[in-house]
C-alpha cells in the first residue's frame, strides 16, 4: 500500500484543531510574560522527571551488573519509572495545561504550514473565523 503524502496533509488540514490554529495564527506570545513561581516549579518537576526516568534506570542496570544482583534493576527499575511518571504528572499539574496548549497550537500551525509548503498543498475551502486566543 502506497501512502500519498499529499492526501495525508489534505486530510490533516481538515481537522478543526489544525484549521483553527492556522486561522488564529497561533503564536508563542503568552510566553513573553514572566512565569509564576508555580509554573517554574512545574517545569522544574517535569525536567527532574526526565532525570529520574531512564537515566536512573540505566544507572540501576549498570549497578545491578556491577554487583551481580539483578534484583536491583528488577525492583528499582519499575519503581524509578513509576516515580518519574508521578513527578511528571505533578509538574504538568503545577505548570498548568494553558502553556502546553499554547505550545501545541503553535507547533500544529508551524508544522502544517511546513508540510503544506513541502507538498504544495493548500487548505481546502476557507478557514474558520479566528477565535479568542487561548
Amino acid at each position: 500500500m502506497r501512502i500519498n503524502v499529499q492526501n495525508m496533509v489534505t486530510r490533516l488540514s481538515r481537522i478543526p484543531f489544525v484549521r483553527q490554529a492556522i486561522a488564529d495564527k497561533a503564536d508563542l506570545s503568552p510566553f513573553k510574560e514572566p512565569p509564576t513561581l508555580r509554573v517554574i516549579a512545574g517545569v522544574g518537576a517535569i525536567g527532574f522527571s526526565y532525570v529520574i526516568g531512564w537515566p536512573l534506570i540505566a544507572g540501576l542496570g549498570a549497578l545491578s551488573i556491577h554487583l551481580a544482583r539483578p534484583a536491583i534493576v528488577l525492583i528499582g527499575g519499575p519503581v524509578a519509572y513509576g516515580l518519574s511518571h508521578l513527578v511528571f504528572i505533578l509538574g504538568m499539574y503545577l505548570a498548568g495545561a494553558e502553556y502546553s496548549m499554547v505550545f501545541l497550537r503553535w507547533l500544529t500551525r508551524v508544522g502544517m504550514l511546513k508540510l503544506m509548503a513541502l507538498t504544495r498543498t493548500s487548505l481546502p475551502n476557507e478557514l474558520p473565523p479566528p477565535s479568542n486566543p487561548v
